[in-house]
């Protein structure tokens, strides 16, 4: 995870004057305002004479903690601290500092004080994703949980998945005009819940758990309800810039009320450091697909495979890139080819934080499907084409309560057009989340 500064420290001291500056404390200064903490550390080091003078201490523990010498960076600005105790732009400073030395009572006892003096909107935002990393690592070596709640409403344009005019062309029966099985649109609610935790056993492993559980509720339609249940539960293992993550899953779909569909499974997930702002990684995953009859003629074992890449940038709106591929196989078990299939694609997303407390996302996906055998009715092999395009705006009201908005086109292309279908969806939600 890639934090930075509230506004900058830079941009913060002009929030709280430090004074006149020394020659030397203003070359340090410049040095780092250009993004060379390297240099500016080097230039203090060469005038110990200087320490002490509040001006270079200040910019000199800033460069000091960029440039990677955490330590000296603290000691200067707690002799900065003990001058000029009601400037909270050091305090932030040395707040970062306790972090990246790992001292997150510290961090978090220098982040309280400001957070009381009721700071900028800016500074509010950076303050709560340093508070959101520094109980990500306290994961490792004390229990931790969270609970979230949500509940909006929405619009589907076709909350029966089904095809888009009754007219369409068929192989072997030519035009048919399709009396049940065209789209529906409806309003609905949507309701979820969910919690997870996780566990130390050992210096870097941990032992992990989580549920959820959501619904959506036409208006008119019932029959097409949904509702999902969510079990997962396993161990991760932290090794140098690896983590590893074994997962046992469990999965119940219902529809109209009644399940539709069970599936149980577990996955296999590495992910590695690059570097600050990149990370690579490889899952794979088997799940056992069981349909409730008559459907069970669509029971099957499915394989994935994936790899992916996430980048942040630092600059304007932190933009975060993730990019993933995908491969797999259903392969039915009741002797039905034609519901057996391989498939592949890919996703791209992109998330922004354009203004403090608020966040942006949009992303694509896309995959094709090759059945394994003909279609038992049509007696041709189907081949399809699935576009999804997402996006989502969200505001955070404080550090539990948000609000968010949430739009998805899907658009799945055919050559049997009985399976085409596009759909639009809505929605409107409000958030609790306690972590």
């Amino acid at each position: 995870m890639v934090l930075r500064r509230g506004l900058g420290a830079l941009a913060l001291a002009a929030l709280f004057p430090l004074g006149a500056y020394a020659a030397v404390a203003d070359d340090v200064k410049a040095l780092a305002d250009q993004g060379k903490a390297a240099e500016a550390y080097a230039l203090g080091k060469q005038h110990p004479e200087e320490l002490g003078n509040p001006a270079f201490d200040f910019y000199f523990g800033v460069a000091a903690v960029d440039a990677g010498h955490a330590g000296e960076g603290v000691l200067a600005l707690e002799r900065y601290i003990a001058n000029f105790p009601g400037n909270q732009a050091a305090r932030l400073e040395l707040a970062r500092g306790y972090f990246v030395l790992g001292d997150d009572v510290r961090a978090r006892e220098e982040f309280d004080i400001v957070r009381k003096t009721n700071p900028p909107p800016s500074v509010e935002a950076n303050i709560q994703r340093f508070y959101d990393a520094i109980r990500a690592r306290e994961s490792q070596y004390k229990t931790t949980a969270g609970f979230f709640a949500e509940m909006g409403v929405g619009r589907d344009s076709n909350v029966n998945g089904g095809v888009n005019s009754p007219n369409v062309t068929l192989p072997i029966f030519g035009p048919v005009t399709l009396t049940t099985g065209t789209k529906i649109a409806d309003n609905f609610a949507y309701v979820a819940a969910g919690g997870n935790v996780t566990h130390p056993i050992a210096p870097g492993v941990a032992l992990f758990g989580a549920g959820s559980a959501d619904q959506k509720l036409d208006k008119d339609q019932t029959t097409f309800d949904q509702a999902n249940a969510n079990l997962a539960g396993g161990v991760s293992v932290v090794q140098d810039k690896n983590l590893w993550r074994l997962t046992g899953s469990y999965n119940e779909l219902a529809v109209g009320h009644d399940w539709y569909r069970k599936a149980t499974g577990v996955s296999g997930e590495v992910n590695h450091q690059l570097d600050e702002l990149q990370i690579v990684n490889a899952f794979v995953q088997y799940a056992k697909l069981e349909y409730q009859p008559p459907n069970d003629v669509r029971n099957a074992d499915l394989w994935a495979f994936g790899a992916g890449y996430r980048k942040a940038f630092i600059g304007a709106w932190q933009p975060l890139l993730s990019l993933t591929a995908t491969y797999g196989e259903e392969r039915d078990v009741r002797s039905r080819p034609d519901f057996g299939r391989k498939f592949w694609g890919g996703r791209a997303a992109v998330a922004v934080t354009p203004a403090p407390k608020w966040s942006v996302s949009a992303g694509a996906t896309y995959q094709q499907s090759s059945y394994d055998g003909p279609d038992i009715l049509l007696l041709q092999t189907r081949k399809d084409k699935y576009y999804g395009v997402d996006a989502s705006v969200a505001y955070a009201v404080d550090k539990n309560w948000s609000l968010r908005a949430e739009y998805a086109y899907n658009d799945n292309t055919s050559n049997l057009a009985l399976y085409e279908f596009k759909r639009n969806m809505i929605m409107f939600k409000v958030r609790y989340e306690l972590k």
